[in-house]
């Protein structure tokens, strides 16, 4: 297992951070040319106490369905759009005298946090060279290939294509890579705690994943 990050792209990384509700800093975790490289959405409170990725309640669903594919995570390496925790602040009762207390929910990164870490995530799929891209949900689809992509009409399906990579990290601008890239986007294990009907969903997309990673092997 190995963290590619150069130290100065993480202090970078972390300082565009600062402006926003987010803590902790989880590093990529895995080998160089993986068969899957999966794209997260952002850590929760479980993994940036343990510093491992996807290892809290999504994570264990998450191993479910690598059992299904016949795939070790040694085998796979994790990331996500946004490596610090985003979180909301909400008052809740607590104590015999219902005295309101501060508790940190996670929260889906915004626009504004996923570009702070976006030159992480070009790092890793420029230096680790997986053989196939996973994204998880919304965001990891929409960070990689823009916003006219949608989880709900695409999951499932093999796609070739450059990546959206950031260009200039005092501009935010945006540009697209040289490279194409073999992207199979599917749903966030998350989401199943939500929707149950998903489920079903997430095993058809993994059978046609289990054909892909076969057709590879076989290439």
């Amino acid at each position: 297992m190995m963290n590619v990050l150069p130290k100065d792209l993480v202090e970078r990384c972390k300082k565009r951070m600062e402006p926003y509700n987010c803590e902790g800093f989880v590093y990529g975790r895995g080998p160089e040319n993986p068969e899957i490289m999966i794209v997260g959405e952002a850590p929760g409170e479980t993994e940036i106490h343990n510093g491992i990725p996807f290892s809290g309640r999504a994570g264990k669903v998450l191993d479910e369905f690598f059992d299904y594919l016949g795939v070790s995570r040694e085998d796979i390496y994790f990331t996500s759009t946004v490596r610090s925790r985003p979180y909301k602040i909400v008052p809740k009762k607590a104590g015999p005298n219902g005295e309101f207390t501060e508790k940190k929910y996670n929260r889906a990164p915004n626009v504004k946090e996923q570009t702070a870490h976006a030159p992480i995530v070009d790092y890793e799929i420029q230096h680790i060279n997986p053989k196939q891209i996973v994204t998880l949900g919304n965001i990891g689809l929409q960070r990689l290939l823009g916003k006219k992509y949608k989880i709900s009409e695409v999951h499932g399906q093999l796609l070739q294509a450059p990546v959206r990579q950031l260009k200039n990290m005092e501009t935010n601008e945006w540009t697209l890579s040289e490279k194409e890239y073999s992207i199979f986007p599917t749903f966030h294990p998350a989401s199943i705690f939500y929707n149950r009907s998903l489920l079903e969903k997430v095993y058809e997309d993994l059978d046609e994943l289990k054909k892909i990673l076969k057709r590879d092997t076989k290439g």
